[in-house]
């Protein structure tokens, strides 16, 4: 019987290489792996066209269009991206920011107001350190280069907010060095932060927060999740198992070869280090799939969303996820 063949786009992750290289296969599906870097380009030609048949895809305008019953995909509990967000919220030390509270009438770059980084971001300052984000003056653009920040394709907020796109369309990056804008947060840093003293870090100590704060919570950002257009999944249910089964096997091969330090396999010269502190911290696996594991995560993504205006009701996580019969997620 042949093979359903399906395109998938995605950055080519560590995680994901083995689906790329051909070392796994999905049972039953010829999957094109098209690898795309930048992910904005992969998410906007998903909301705008449906371009491809599964796609790394955000997590926030996934239940943004889920809860507003405005989706055309379904998703699995499989995250191609994550990342702690303490250590991307910049300032200009000019401008008398010196704690969280401070952000409170400034103005303040972000890539996309409606990104999951900034979301994420926003509760954080919200929940942790009290700040009143509306009391914020939103400046939205490109953070290293001039324009916008792609072209999406999001759903408008329940409420609308303080927000202003980047003057002349300058970059962030610019702005900040200016003091045009007072701070900046999202998924990178103004490139002037390497070399302007003036710029820096909210929190220097990033790293010992992040750990804390994880330790503490269970929160660990999720970023992108994998959709699949409904239309497809609807014809062929099967693909939701059989995708999953094969993101988790590429996901523990890749976690098997960090592990050997024959030879460090990735560019980071303390690798071995930080592979004690994955086992202090995360118990050996900081990726897990699954919806169990990502709960308190998740259960954040949904708060968060409510808090901001972008849905009216959380949904609940196990609904986000269609069913999937595939093995556990564990690489022991």
């Amino acid at each position: 019987m042949a093979k359903l063949k399906l395109s998938f786009a995605c950055a080519l992750y560590d995680r994901m290489q083995p689906l790329y290289t051909g070392e796994v296969e999905p049972d039953g599906i010829e999957l094109n792996f098209m690898p795309i870097e930048e992910p904005r380009p992969i998410f906007d030609r998903m909301s705008g066209g449906q371009e491809f048949d599964v796609a790394e895809y955000s997590s926030s305008e996934f239940v943004q269009r889920f809860a507003n019953k405005q989706c055309p995909f379904v998703a699995l509990p499989v995250f191609p991206s994550r990342a702690f967000r303490h250590g991307f919220i910049a300032i200009n030390k000019k401008s008398g920011i010196t704690k969280p509270k401070d952000l409170e009438g400034k103005r303040v770059g972000v890539p996309l107001y409606t990104m999951t980084a900034a979301i994420f971001i926003r509760g954080l300052l919200q929940h942790e350190y009290g700040v009143d984000f509306e009391k914020i003056h939103w400046v939205q653009g490109a953070v290293n280069h001039a324009g916008s920040h792609g072209d999406p394709h999001v759903l408008p907020l329940l409420k609308p907010m303080n927000v202003e796109p980047a003057p002349g369309g300058k970059s962030l990056s610019a702005l900040i060095e200016q003091g045009i804008v007072d701070a900046t947060l999202g998924t990178s840093l103004p490139e002037s932060i390497r070399t302007n003293p003036d710029i820096g870090r909210l929190f220097p100590n990033y790293v010992e927060l992040e750990k804390e704060y994880y330790k503490r919570t269970g929160i660990y950002p999720i970023m992108h999740l994998i959709a699949i257009r409904k239309d497809i999944y609807e014809r062929y249910p099967f693909v939701a198992t059989s995708l999953y089964n094969a993101f988790v096997k590429a996901k523990r091969i890749a976690l098997r070869n960090m592990y050997n330090l024959r030879a460090l396999r990735y560019m980071t010269p303390w690798l071995m280090r930080d592979i004690d502190e994955i086992y202090d911290v995360f118990n050996g696996d900081p990726w897990p799939y699954g919806v169990e594991p990502n709960r308190r995560t998740l259960e954040a993504l949904v708060t968060y969303l409510k808090d901001q205006h972008l849905i009216a009701d959380a949904p609940k996580v196990d609904d986000l996820f269609v069913p999937s019969y595939g093995e556990p997620d564990s690489w022991f």
